[in-house]
């Protein structure tokens, strides 16, 4: 039973969508504010966390960013109509989906499913050891799914789940391009619409990730107009 934080200041948001959650066999925990939420993770991490972004004592951003220095699981926001530089701000921050506000419940449920099926298919010890899960190198980069560990020039470098699928399919295959679209269906179920503006800004993440390790890192080229190209280096 995969457990998942529930974390908004709106009291009726948090005892429906918690109900539905624990209908649909979910472990539930809520939390009012960023602060209760933050003090509870350090004893025990859930699975997954949904986070508003507007919150007394310490808001959503402020929250992801405290759990990205400690755990890439996933998180997804919840936004208003009016938070669209939020949205991107959180995505790239770390954040790897978002769903606006009023939101349809069984469309949360959905996202939710989604990203712990992709954590589980990167991160499973039983997981058939195939092309897509067995480890791969190209250059100075070393991807372990079944790990969910990635290296470069042999440092460590901590990404989320959408962030390592995306490296993966660029790094598949050096030298050819990947279109935006071909990165929505990687990144998530056809069920679930992303724009441009959601890849793009995952990627941008991912390009800060990897220049905190090597900050000469180059190997992630941008085709505008067209999409994303590894370079093995």
């Amino acid at each position: 039973m995969s457990k998942i934080a529930l974390v908004d200041d709106d009291r009726n948001i948090l005892t429906s969508v918690s109900m539905t959650l624990e209908a649909e066999g979910f472990e539930v925990e809520t939390y009012n504010d960023g602060q209760s939420a933050l003090d509870a993770f350090n004893k025990r991490m859930p699975d997954m966390a949904v986070l508003d972004i507007k919150m007394p004592r310490m808001d959503g951003m402020d929250l992801l960013q405290r759990l990205r220095q400690k755990t890439s699981m996933p998180v997804i926001f919840l936004t208003s109509k009016d938070d669209e530089i939020d949205e991107v701000l959180g995505l790239r921050m770390g954040a790897d989906d978002y769903v606006k506000k009023p939101f349809s419940q069984r469309l949360l449920v959905e996202r939710i499913r989604a990203l712990l099926r992709r954590q589980d298919a990167i991160s499973g010890d039983a997981v058939e050891v195939t092309e897509e899960t067995k480890i791969m190198v190209r250059g100075e980069l070393t991807m372990d799914p079944l790990r969910h560990a990635v290296k470069w020039k042999g440092q460590d470098v901590s990404l989320t789940v959408t962030e390592f699928l995306l490296l993966q399919a660029l790094a598949q295959r050096p030298g050819f391009v990947k279109s935006r679209d071909q990165l929505m269906d990687v990144a998530y179920d056809d069920q679930v619409y992303v724009d441009d503006r959601t890849i793009d800004s995952h990627i941008k993440r991912l390009r800060k990730k990897m220049r905190m390790a090597d900050n000469e890192f180059s190997a992630i080229e941008t085709l505008y107009g067209i999409g994303y190209r590894y370079n093995e280096e």
